[in-house]
């Protein structure tokens, strides 16, 4: 269990910006996940995605690191922002696009 959560440890600590889905952006496998990277599309920026469902380590491992039951999952500059229903909020109010331009900024200095 511990080799799961240092390989969950590492993708959420090098993406700065990072969703945790089922499927990918260009074929998700459940609306959640669909309506998640359509947020973060929106916003124009590049983020990265882990598809849990070719890793069942994973699928699992995500709820338990960031003590959060249900997937998608949003990491931003290591921190979980939350499900489906917080990634919408955020989009709707602004702040998802500020925090992911952050992000991004943050990173580009970075390589």
């Amino acid at each position: 269990m511990s080799d799961v959560q240092d390989t969950i440890r590492e993708q959420v600590q090098s993406n700065p910006v990072l969703l945790y889905m089922k499927g990918s952006p260009q074929f998700p496998q459940c609306g959640f996940s669909m309506r998640a990277a359509q947020a973060l599309a929106g916003c124009g920026v590049e983020f990265s995605y882990v598809n849990v469902l070719e890793d069942e380590g994973i699928r699992q491992g995500i709820k338990d690191y960031g003590n959060w039951p249900t997937i998608p999952q949003l990491y931003i500059n290591g921190e979980l922002m939350g499900g489906c229903d917080i990634i919408l909020e955020m989009y709707e109010s602004g702040d998802l696009q500020k925090a992911v331009q952050a992000a991004g900024s943050e990173s580009a200095g970075e390589s």
